[in-house]
C-alpha cells in the first residue's frame, strides 16, 4: 500500500466520470475544510493481508490527523502512486471497513467517490507535517 497524506485548509471535488463501470451513480460537489486526506493506493499485494494493511494505515491517518490538529480524515482512493493495484470490489470494501473504524474511533471522516475521475482543489499550507508519504 501507498498512502499519501496531506493536511488540507480546504478539500473540494466534483465527480466527473465513471474510471470504474460497476461503480454506483454518483453526481457530487463537496468541499471539506480543516482535513487530513488519505490518497491511498492498495497494491494487489495488499490483498492476502487486507486488516493488516488496514490497521498499519489507520494508526498513520489518526497520527498525522492528531499533528495537524485535525479530527477530519478524507479517503481517497488514488490509483497513482504505483502501477500495481488491487482488485476494485476489495478496495471498495477496504475503504468502508477503514472509514466504520475511524468514525468508531470519533474522526469526521468522508470517502470521495469510489470509481470516479474527481475533479480536484486543494489547499494545503507548507508546513513539514502537512505532506508525509508511507510506503505500508
Amino acid at each position: 500500500m501507498k498512502l499519501l497524506m496531506i493536511y488540507a485548509n480546504l478539500f473540494g471535488y466534483k465527480t466527473t466520470k465513471k474510471g470504474w463501470e460497476e461503480a454506483e451513480e454518483i453526481n457530487e460537489e463537496r468541499q471539506i475544510e480543516n482535513a487530513l486526506v488519505g490518497f491511498i493506493q492498495v497494491e494487489e499485494n495488499d490483498e492476502n493481508r487486507l486488516a493488516e494493511v488496514e490497521t498499519k494505515m489507520i494508526k498513520q491517518l489518526k497520527w498525522a490527523a492528531r499533528k495537524n490538529e485535525t479530527n477530519r480524515i478524507i479517503l481517497h482512493s488514488f490509483a497513482h502512486l504505483s502501477e500495481s493495484k488491487a482488485k476494485p470490489n476489495l478496495i471498495k470494501q477496504f475503504f468502508n471497513s477503514a472509514e466504520k473504524r475511524l468514525k468508531e474511533s470519533e474522526y469526521e471522516t468522508f470517502q470521495t467517490p469510489f470509481g470516479y475521475f474527481l475533479d480536484l482543489d486543494l489547499k494545503a499550507p507548507g508546513n513539514s507535517l502537512a505532506r508525509i508519504f508511507k510506503d505500508i
